[in-house]
């Protein structure tokens, strides 16, 4: 047979669409050409192909040899297809007798001495391929993510030779089973170890129950980035779904996944040097993703925010409304989840003191106005909770920590406010919009009188407002309440900390109320 067809798969965002291998020999000068969209790493496959075979005590054929990826339009990268062309050699030039290629897919990378070497995104392959109800062939390196979720079938190989012997019936393979080591997972930041600052505890309740965006505006030292830390304690673990999705993205980029596989939502605090490309992800053809997809359905942590670049910061605002991110080259379009929660942590002045209650702040009113400027407006507007954390006093700080709730016992009360959501629209408050959020977030006319005042007052826009019942429907959803109570309202005002934005403290108190005309 001169012919021959193997299955693989390539890597398209966290989807591995199907590639079928096709390896032709025919009459001719010698040579091996490569067709169908391959970029450098795989048109360079065919010297690693050649020289893997040789070592491996293979005849390489002096034909001509083409070899065909299939569909031709989609876009192949990596060294992937390496084993995959090389299995298609042998077959066509008679030296692999095999019935049950077609019953395989084959994902890896050779090396010149004919062992195989790891990939990235294993895990969407082996997904993919149990889908398509095949076998999967990849590195021993890669067979434990291969199947940490999902039931496909694995075989773990690391030699081009062991491959053949499989394939040909002279060796017997069991399917890979998961090896089972003690997962050191870090430890996570507890509430227990938070003194004081019961408001911000509260408002991190809150964002958890939602799955809502928040910012700590404070001076240095007060406890921004601890409280941010202890958020992913409290969230409920990753349902089998956000799994599969968080796995995948991980491991597109190589990172471990039995973490996400075990439930444990992903935590990126991201400098303020990154680069917007190293943020929402992209790349020259093939993009690749960034922090807030390596964040979905977990905490993307931006600390000292004004000190990004404005332009850094406005990409996110696509993202945080629609939790995707759709990255556009000219030979590609790759969209990635970016269902992030936003943790911001900010100082009111250059020198952070500005209203800490001292004297110590030396800055202008300008320098202040401008480094608060640096967080525009309207990405402002799409932080749900927005909350000032002043500084401990001495004394607080340095007395025995009093008996406070562990980050276990707020995650009981958040997994059941998200419980009571589900049951009632099937998913989160942040997704609540148009007719879902009239429904679902209706007040009675007192409080819907209440609210009238505060965005009359505090110019509140129409994205500002719908955060604001966001905030209330998610403090009813803690409270077990059907409806929508004025209280909640109220300290969803409070939370919603319009006077952050000016660089002044948010209280709990509502401005007083005009009398109605």
């Amino acid at each position: 047979m001169s012919l021959a067809i193997v299955h693989s798969r390539a890597q398209l965002g966290i989807t591995s669409p199907a590639v079928t291998v096709e390896v032709h020999l025919s009459g001719g000068l010698p040579g091996l050409a490569i067709v169908g969209l391959p970029e450098t790493a795989v048109k360079e496959s065919k010297e690693r192909v050649r020289s893997a075979l040789i070592h491996a005590g293979f005849d390489f054929p002096q034909r001509r040899i083409t070899v065909n990826l299939a569909p031709a339009d989609l876009p192949k990268e990596g060294g992937r297809y390496d084993l995959a062309i090389a299995l298609g050699i042998l077959q066509a030039s008679g030296q692999l007798k095999s019935t049950c290629l077609d019953q395989h897919e084959v994902v890896a990378e050779l090396a010149l001495s004919g062992e195989i070497r790891a990939i990235r995104g294993a895990l969407p392959v082996s997904l993919a391929c149990g889908q398509a109800g095949r076998t999967l062939i990849v590195p021993a390196a890669n067979a434990d993510e291969a199947t940490l979720l999902g039931d496909t079938p694995v075989i773990a190989v690391a030699h081009l030779l062991d491959v053949c012997a499989y394939l040909s019936g002279k060796t017997r393979m069991e399917y890979h089973q998961p090896t089972v080591t003690g997962l050191t997972v870090p430890a996570m930041a507890d509430l227990v170890d938070v003194k004081g600052q019961y408001q911000a505890r509260r408002a991190l309740e809150v964002a958890a129950a939602g799955q809502l965006n928040l910012l700590f505006s404070g001076p240095p030292g007060s406890g921004k980035s601890l409280l941010a830390a202890c958020l992913p304690g409290i969230l409920p673990p990753l349902t089998l779904a956000e799994r599969l999705e968080v796995a995948s993205v991980h491991s597109l980029v190589g990172l471990p996944v039995q973490a996400c596989c075990q439930g444990q939502r992903p935590f990126r605090a991201v400098h303020h040097t990154a680069s917007a490309v190293a943020l929402v992800g992209g790349g020259s053809n093939h993009p690749r993703p960034g922090e807030i997809s390596l964040a979905t359905q977990g905490v993307l942590f931006l600390d000292e925010m004004p000190e990004f670049p404005r332009r850094v910061l406005d990409l996110l605002r696509e993202p945080m409304e629609t939790g995707k991110i759709l990255i556009s080259r000219a030979i590609s379009k790759v969209e990635y989840p970016a269902a992030f929660q936003l943790v911001g942590a900010m100082n009111p002045c250059p020198c952070g003191y500005y209203q800490d209650g001292t004297d110590r702040c030396l800055c202008s009113p300008d320098q202040i106005r401008r480094y608060q400027g640096r967080v525009s407006g309207p990405l402002l507007d799409r932080i749900d909770l927005q909350l000032w954390v002043s500084a401990l006093p001495a004394n607080t700080l340095l007395q025995p920590a009093e008996p406070a709730e562990s980050s276990a016992q707020v995650r009981e009360r958040v997994a059941a406010a998200r419980q009571r959501q589900q049951q009632r629209q099937g998913y989160s408050n942040r997704y609540l919009q148009g007719r879902a959020l009239d429904v679902h977030c209706e007040l009675n006319p007192e409080t819907r009188s209440l609210l009238l005042r505060a965005m009359q007052r505090l110019h509140v826009s129409a994205r500002g407002c719908h955060r604001i019942l966001r905030v209330a429907r998610t403090l009813a959803d803690l409270d077990a309440d059907t409806d929508i109570q004025q209280h909640h309202l109220l300290e969803a005002l409070a939370f919603r900390g319009l006077a952050v934005q000016r660089g002044l403290p948010a209280t709990a108190e509502m401005p007083p109320a005009a009398p109605d005309d």
